[in-house]
């Protein structure tokens, strides 16, 4: 099991917290009956914050498995792989 540094964790959740805010912001715009056209482009919005947040913390598991003793031998290549598709 890899732990991400601080720094990346405090990171990962500051861009966490910003999309659960769009979302709720997106909540927000459908109870009013904003236009669907405002709403999706919103909702993509926080897919995106979303995606940029899940690699992030992919990446960093990724270079600290690599910077720990045994390096790029010890990495489970399939599990990165797995990590990464979840992501698309």
């Amino acid at each position: 099991m890899v732990q991400l540094p601080a720094d990346q964790v405090r990171s990962a959740a500051n861009r966490l917290k910003r999309a659960q805010g769009q979302l709720a912001g997106v909540v927000r715009m459908l109870e009013e009956g904003r236009d669907c056209e405002e709403v999706v482009t919103q909702l993509a919005a926080v897919n995106r914050a979303l995606d940029r947040a899940g690699f992030a913390i992919v990446a960093g598991g990724l270079k600290e498995c690599l910077s720990q003793e045994g390096g790029a031998d010890s990495l489970d290549v399939q599990k990165m792989e797995k990590l990464f598709l979840s992501l698309s």
